[in-house]
């Protein structure tokens, strides 16, 4: 099915209800917080506001004031689109949907207490908590690589100031320099991403330093899309790109940002630009809160409540859900399912069966959009996929070109439902 701005946005009916009775509490009208605006957490804390019809009282934490999508930053990379087309504010929530939005970091939560901890000393009591702070990187999954060193090879898997700080350093290579890519071990944040962004890359090289090179260091031995980003890498950027996965040593790897070099299985590679994805883990949020198992926050299909506390949800990249891939899309489904679980906990309205679905699409040069997607069930056990789909190899320029016009469609759709 093509999907549009009409077309997704109305995906979003079957998630609202009527005004519900709002149940009893000795504080007055319910308390939901929500931590992290993105995909997972706007998405909830809209819809909870908005089908409550302001019967529960809704508190958004996020530091950021304007937030920039992770999806789509690419292609700000590849320079098909300006940085202020990712940025969106909060505006709207709190002033149509009467969320109470504070722009500060949550550095601690008392499950006993129900109680949030910021950063600026403030307490936010609750009845549900929905948390969606999407990803970390574990410490020293790089090794010469830490946080600290993210001015020098940055990850800009985070968008904003770090997708700026790349752009700009790819733009600074010398003629015939080298960009390099360290790829992250599965799971992490966007599975096509990383490879999305080499295209990007390629692409704003071949049009400005056609004789650059792109080296991918890749501990995975295949990675989604494969073969149509192979494909489309032969197709448009001939003899650019190289990729050395495990068998060559893609898993043994280390950098050195000041020297700028990149050792693979003990031979160094002088590089001009590195763009470091270290492996990934639930935001530090979700491990304060003692609710992950491992890098991740185990949920309940159903309701993506925590399999630790039942007054907690978790939304997104945070998750060990199952099946779902960690993208904006799945977020912002899981966000729908999740706020009409609170819903029905906090009032008495109609909770439906959970269904859920995700399309990842990827730009591979101009208007060469391709896409993979599935829909899932919730069982007992974990998000199950139920069908998907995918584009097909050699697929006509304009199938292409419809893919990618599909792409601005959701994009414009999916953020107008986190943001309103």
């Amino acid at each position: 099915m093509t999907i549009n701005r009409r077309i997704f946005l109305g995906t979003a009916a079957a998630a609202t209800m009527a005004a519900p009775m709002v149940m009893g509490a000795s504080h007055g009208r319910p308390r939901v917080v929500v931590i992290g605006g993105g995909a997972g957490g706007a998405t909830a804390a809209r819809y909870v506001a908005k089908d409550s019809k302001g019967e529960i009282d809704v508190t958004l934490v996020e530091p950021t004031r304007s937030y920039y999508t992770c999806f789509f930053s690419n292609l700000y990379i590849g320079g098909f689109r300006e940085l202020s087309s990712i940025a969106h504010s909060y505006g709207t929530l709190a002033s149509e949907y009467g969320i109470n939005v504070v722009h500060d970091w949550a550095v601690g939560i008392d499950r006993d207490a129900k109680t949030v901890s910021l950063a600026g000393g403030d307490t936010l009591p609750y009845d549900r908590l929905i948390l969606s702070p999407g990803i970390d990187f574990v410490e020293g999954a790089v090794p010469g690589w830490d946080i600290s060193q993210q001015g020098r090879m940055p990850h800009a898997y985070k968008a904003g100031s770090q997708t700026e700080l790349l752009k700009a350093q790819i733009e600074a290579m010398p003629e015939g320099g080298v960009f390099a890519m360290v790829a992250p071990p599965n799971p992490y944040r966007c599975p096509p991403g990383p490879y999305e962004r080499v295209s990007m890359v390629a692409h704003k090289l071949r049009e400005e330093n056609p004789t650059a090179k792109i080296l991918i260091v890749d501990p995975k031995q295949n990675f989604s899309k494969q073969a149509l980003f192979e494909e489309g890498w032969a197709k448009h950027y001939g003899g650019m790109i190289e990729r050395i996965g495990p068998d060559f040593g893609g898993e043994n790897v280390s950098v050195d940002p000041m020297a700028m070099t990149v050792t693979i299985d003990g031979a160094v590679e002088n590089v001009d630009a590195c763009n470091v994805i270290p492996a990934q883990k639930a935001g530090r949020i979700c491990e304060l809160a003692g609710i992950t198992e491992g890098n991740w926050a185990p949920v309940v299909p159903q309701t993506m409540q925590s399999r630790m506390d039942e007054n907690i949800h978790v939304l997104g990249d945070a998750t060990n859900q199952g099946d779902m891939p960690k993208s904006g899309f799945s977020a912002n489904s899981q966000a729908k399912v999740a706020a009409m679980a609170v819903r029905g906990a906090l009032t008495d309205s109609r909770v439906f069966p959970a269904k859920f679905s995700n399309t990842c699409w990827s730009l591979i040069d101009t208007e060469d959009g391709v896409k993979v997607g599935a829909t899932y069930e919730a069982t007992d056990e974990k998000i199950a996929k139920v069908d998907g789909f995918i584009s097909d190899t050699g697929e006509d320029e304009d199938l292409r070109r419809q893919t990618f016009e599909e792409s601005l469609g959701w994009y414009a759709g999916i953020t107008s439902d986190m943001f309103g």
